[in-house]
């Protein structure tokens, strides 16, 4: 049985501990929001579990956080770090992003997507490593965006759901050994800031691919 730690916030979360622990799958730790959210719905799915998780809710997260035996570190809406040395802890450590990557690194993705217009998004699980969204693909699948949609709407109607099930498939993919990657093609990568700061900052590539 693989055992997973999850690192990541909120309903998504949430849900992605939910379904891998209804998979079967031992998860031996989260590491939630460092900012003294009781109620972040990640923290309080693993408080409320009765084989009792280990919980980290610092704003760092430290290899010595990361329980023995643990297999898989998941990054799923994680706003924490996962330093190469946490990432020696285990033999697996992957993210899921709201986009096809290489198209829209950073934080705001799903926005983007929407203020680009694209016809078509998705999801990817990709491996952690120095690059922010930028290691090797293992898995991806793209979905049609509906014109009416708000961002908020691609989320919950879509990407929000995609996630979890990439998530399961790659945990599938692992004990079946049939995990694989393939780096991303940074000839055709995006960027964007957070939405925000669109106006503070000139990026050009922002209009590559569009």
């Amino acid at each position: 049985m693989l055992k997973v730690f999850i690192a990541g916030q909120k309903s998504f979360g949430a849900a992605v501990y939910k379904a891998v622990r209804d998979a079967g799958y031992e998860i031996t730790g989260v590491a939630c929001p460092g900012d003294g959210q009781y109620y972040d719905r990640l923290k309080k799915a693993a408080f409320c579990d009765s084989r009792k998780p280990v919980i980290i809710d610092d704003k760092k997260l430290l290899s010595s956080d990361i329980p023995a035996g643990t297999d898989v570190i998941l990054a799923v809406h994680s706003h924490h770090f996962i330093s190469t040395k946490v990432r020696q802890k285990v033999r697996y450590a992957v993210g899921y992003h709201p986009s096809l990557l290489p198209r829209h690194r950073g934080r705001d993705a799903v926005k983007w997507t929407i203020k680009f217009g694209d016809a078509v998004a998705g999801g990817t699980i990709y491996e952690l490593n120095e690059k922010v969204d930028g290691g090797p693909v293992v898995l991806q699948r793209s979905v049609l965006v509906n014109r009416e949609w708000t961002y908020k709407e691609l989320w919950h109607n879509a990407l929000f759901p995609l996630g979890v099930d990439l998530v399961l498939e790659t945990l599938k993919m692992i004990d079946e050994g049939r995990y694989r990657s393939t780096p991303q093609d940074e000839a055709v990568a995006t960027w964007e800031p957070p939405v925000d700061q669109e106006n503070r900052l000139f990026r050009p590539e922002l209009t590559m691919l569009v």
